[in-house]
């Protein structure tokens, strides 16, 4: 059986987590969707917040469609309200992750808001927010957009942060959410830093912006001010961050209609970070200009600033949107040319390529649908946040399926099978008399899988990413479908073996109770292509998770995903027919056992 890597490359992908927020135009719920209504109809997450808008005259647009200003208030609103409901004292937004909007709502359409604290981390939590849409008239119902805000508590009397007490996962799509959203943070976190990588190593081209019908950027600048006043704040009189939001898109969208004179529709809000507190009796100085214009769309810059009769100004926020301008077939129309302003202004022009560039990074290697992206995602250092993030987040969720089926035990090593639609995964687990992170730093040495993996006949590191993400080139003996229905190694038939571009990314624990992550996908490299002396091989999702248990034990399982071209592989073990799987691991366990007892000896000898 080939355990640690699929045979072909016509693999079918997971879908994966959307950690831009997405708007889709579906009026049909599918299957998942109705599974999910299922789950939660059964458990009711006691952090959830429901909020039901009817859209009238006075939130709309000129078009007549509800502002996206007025939704972001109501969005952090709602959840400000589940945050507040967990942490049981006052909290306020801290940043907001990427809205990516496709579809516009009418007046007279009702705007359902439901959100709910996927995790608590220390100090902070991730807040999931599903808007949805309802036409009163036809009874539909579908799916507006999901993002993701993180909140924090507003510190106590004596100055120190309230540390918040853990979520308890309830449903399947809770613990995928739970899982992932340690994975989320770990983006946010380093979100500035990837910016920054990507001017300092050049990879940014000038755009040529000296054009005759040029528009200067200097004609695109607002400011404008805002009081403060009790209705834009909380009960805390901390100003509202979707209000300061709704200010800002205001802003943002003067500053693009200058530039295409014309009426611009919001696409995207990057991903933004509140950098100080607003409170009630604060004059609000919001800045915006146009940073650059490209083809079909356009990147506003805003910067919001508060301040007081006396004292600096502080700065509280700054965004970056994307507009287009639709013609009357909703299509993008071309835009003009931009020319920025010397110094400052071309430095903006140049950070607007790089934000685009990873704006594209997160959609086709995140927010799309996986099956829409070829398996192999190019690997280059600008992309590497995000293809980690799938990886560890794709096996997060296939070890957070609940209907896997059990098909072979032996000795207490089991064979799980999961068969959903297209897609068959199966898991491999035993407990194995090894601590967690002992059998986690073994396990994450892929170079030594060759020793004791007889699927693994070289494992080469090839690039030391960081400490968490690794690149290796590994060789196995492929398999075929034989005369009468066995696996048969293609080397022995053929002569010809099968490799990998593989990318693996381990993850430690959270906070108690998570496992171990070691996650498994294939990439491409370009000093890596594919030869004629091996067969090239894809891996969707596949990795080790691995829990810590009682008397310092460790619950190892082995997860992968397979498409029904691959069935043959492992068909005989499923049956009932083969043990391969049992003897894999027992080989695993050996390796395990082995090495822990040399490295019990040497703390010994130490």
């Amino acid at each position: 059986m080939l355990w640690f890597t699929s045979a072909q490359s016509d693999w079918c992908q997971i879908e994966g987590l959307k950690m831009s927020s997405r708007m889709s135009g579906g009026l049909v719920k599918d299957e998942e969707e109705e599974e999910e209504e299922e789950e939660e109809g059964k458990s009711l997450n006691p952090t959830e917040v429901k909020m039901s808008q009817i859209v009238m005259p006075c939130h709309s647009n000129h078009r007549q469609e509800l502002s996206v200003g007025q939704l972001l208030k109501w969005m952090d609103s709602t959840a400000c309200l589940s945050a507040e409901r967990h942490a049981g004292s006052p909290c306020v937004t801290a940043s907001m992750d990427d809205i990516h909007f496709e579809q516009t709502i009418s007046v007279g359409q009702v705007v359902n808001i439901k959100a709910k604290v996927n995790r608590a981390f220390n100090t902070s939590m991730e807040v999931g927010i599903q808007v949805s849409c309802e036409d009163l008239f036809t009874d539909r119902h579908w799916r507006v957009c999901h993002a993701y805000a993180t909140f924090v508590t507003q510190r106590t009397n004596t100055g120190k942060k309230m540390i918040l007490k853990p979520i308890v996962p309830q449903t399947q799509k809770e613990q995928v959410e739970y899982s992932v959203a340690a994975e989320r943070r770990r983006v946010r976190m380093v979100h500035d830093d990837i910016i920054r990588d990507l001017l300092s190593h050049g990879s940014i081209q000038q755009v040529n912006s000296a054009v005759d019908n040029a528009v200067a950027a200097e004609k695109t600048k607002v400011e404008s001010v805002e009081l403060v006043l009790p209705p834009h704040a909380n009960h805390q009189v901390n100003t509202f961050g979707g209000q300061i939001m709704a200010w800002m898109v205001n802003v943002a969208t003067i500053a693009a209609s200058r530039l295409c004179q014309a009426h611009p529709t919001l696409r995207t809000i990057d991903m933004f970070t509140f950098r100080g507190p607003s409170q009630v009796g604060d004059n609000l100085l919001l800045r915006s200009i146009v940073n650059n214009a490209f083809k079909n769309s356009m990147e506003v810059g805003v910067r919001a600033e508060a301040y007081q009769e006396e004292g600096p100004n502080r700065h509280i926020n700054s965004a970056f949107m994307t507009f287009e301008v639709l013609d009357d077939h909703r299509k993008p129309c071309m835009l003009p040319w931009l020319r920025p302003e010397p110094l400052e202004g071309e430095r903006r022009f140049q950070e607007a390529i790089a934000r685009k560039k990873i704006r594209l990074d997160r959609k086709y290697i995140i927010s799309r649908k996986q099956g829409e992206v070829p398996l192999s995602v190019p690997w280059d250092p600008r992309n590497q946040v995000y293809l980690s993030y799938n990886n560890v987040s794709a096996l997060k969720m296939l070890t957070a399926r609940n209907n896997w089926r059990l098909s072979t035990e032996k000795d207490k090593v089991r064979l799980y099978t999961l068969e959903e639609k297209s897609m068959l995964s199966f898991r491999v687990e035993s407990e194995v008399d090894v601590p967690a992170q002992r059998a986690f730093c073994l396990l994450a040495e892929l170079s030594d899988r060759p020793s004791w993996d007889k699927h693994y006949q070289k494992c080469e590191l090839i690039h030391r990413v960081d400490d968490d993400d690794f690149l290796y080139h590994v060789v196995t003996p492929s398999v075929h479908r034989g005369a009468v229905g066995s696996p048969t190694s293609v080397s022995q038939a053929e002569g010809i073996l099968q490799d990998f571009i593989l990318l693996a990314s381990k993850r430690k624990p959270c906070s108690s109770g998570d496992p171990y992550v070691i996650a498994l996908r294939s990439v491409s490299l370009p000093t890596h292509p594919p030869t004629k002396e091996y067969n090239r091989g894809e891996v969707l999702c596949a990795g080790f998770t691995i829990l810590e248990t009682k008397n310092n034990m460790s619950l190892i399982s082995y997860y992968n995903q397979a498409s029904p071209e691959v069935l043959p592989y492992i068909s005989t073990d499923i049956a009932g027919l083969s043990s391969s799987f049992y003897h894999t691991f027992c080989s695993c366990s050996q390796y395990l056992t082995q090495n822990r007892v040399q490295f019990a000896s040497e703390e010994q000898t130490e």
